[in-house]
């Protein structure tokens, strides 16, 4: 498969990290997106419907993680990453992978430490509303908390691995990607945000798709906002 190796990453490579939960059926559009020399890491979260050995027959690289939790598969991705700058990226087809090779080249060049993707629909039902507000009502929070002028949370991101894992993580659930942006953004980290398309997913959301799902996703980043102390001396 195009771009995709079993290999461990050089130093200087790029990881993606694609938390999995039952997406065989969006996985070879997702990786045949990956560029070329990089490595898509398949964090399966407790697929039943053979979402690792599609991965794997894809020449995916494959990580475990049992515990169940949007977070728990990201972290367990980015802790079995060993590239130099780690990207994130759902694996439902509702975003294209090479839409990262920009965000790598800024992190790289010293523009950002952290960039990440603004969702911007594209198609019939690719962001339900209840989804779309909550994740307003979110940035909002996000604005009045750090200072920063974001418009979107969206799982599309790039960084260094060293610098991320520095951070400390903590959240395992829904909260996890509005935790690393606030944590970054207390430890002083440039955050650039760039317009991407979001695409109709592929098979049913587990987060948003419906509205207990949105408000048990907006209920875990209200938490983290209120939970994470401001950190000094975090490294970038």
């Amino acid at each position: 498969m195009n771009g995709v190796t079993l290999s461990p990453s050089p130093p200087d490579g790029v990881d993606v990290v694609l938390p999995c939960l039952d997406e065989a059926e969006a996985l070879p559009w997702v990786l045949a997106r990956i560029p070329a020399g990089w490595r898509a890491l398949v964090v399966d979260n407790g697929s039943s419907d053979g979402s690792a050995e599609v991965a794997r027959g894809l020449g995916a690289t494959v990580v475990h993680e049992p515990r169940r939790g949007f977070g728990a598969a990201c972290h367990a991705g980015l802790t079995a990453a060993t590239a130099e700058v780690v990207c994130f990226c759902d694996c439902d087809a509702s975003l294209d992978p090479s839409l990262l090779e920009p965000f790598v080249r800024e992190v790289r060049a010293g523009g950002a430490d952290l960039v990440l993707g603004r969702r911007r629909p594209r198609g019939r039902g690719s962001w339900p509303a209840h989804a779309r507000a909550g994740n307003l009502a979110l940035a909002r929070l996000l604005r009045r908390r750090t200072g920063l002028r974001l418009h979107d949370l969206g799982p599309l991101r790039a960084g260094r691995r060293e610098a991320l894992l520095g951070l400390g993580l903590t959240d395992r659930r829904s909260g996890y990607p509005l935790e690393m942006v606030v944590r970054a953004a207390d430890a002083g980290w440039r955050i650039t945000e760039h317009d991407v398309p979001y695409l109709p997913r592929t098979g049913a959301s587990k987060v948003t798709g419906t509205w207990r799902g949105t408000w048990q996703a907006v209920r875990d980043m209200s938490r983290v906002l209120n939970d994470v102390p401001v950190r000094e001396g975090v490294p970038r």
